[in-house]
């Protein structure tokens, strides 16, 4: 399986990955290096498709990889209910391609190429 190490050590690496989808899951967009969003793409396009298949299994699967955060304040819904209960739903009769990554140019300071990556 090819991936970019991104500077780091295996687990911060998955802990930085990590935050990303979750943040993506609760946001539907953030704005990141062309690296890390080529990288979150592929984990959040994973759990989207669990959330699809709403099942048992997925929801454990899906549990296991996206941090347990508040999504909602006022419903006090939490990230992995946001990913069953709406984007699920939203994307069930797309077959997959559920990010988008636009460049918007190079972050001040040491010219990394930023990209905003959202959900379509």
């Amino acid at each position: 399986m090819a991936y970019q190490k991104l500077g780091r050590v295996s687990a911060v690496r998955r802990a930085m990955l990590r935050d990303l989808a979750t943040d993506l899951i609760i946001n539907d967009r953030i704005e990141t290096t062309e690296a890390r969003a080529k990288e979150v793409r592929k984990f959040v396009e994973k759990m989207i498709t669990l959330g699809k298949r709403g099942d048992l299994h997925a929801r454990r699967q899906a549990a296991s990889f996206v941090r347990n955060e508040v999504a909602n304040e006022e419903t006090g819904q939490k990230a992995l209910q946001k990913l069953f209960s709406d984007l699920g739903p939203r994307y069930a009769e797309r077959n997959g391609g559920y990010t988008r990554i636009a460049k918007i140019g190079p972050r001040r300071g040491d010219g990394a190429p930023m990209v905003i990556i959202e959900l379509v």
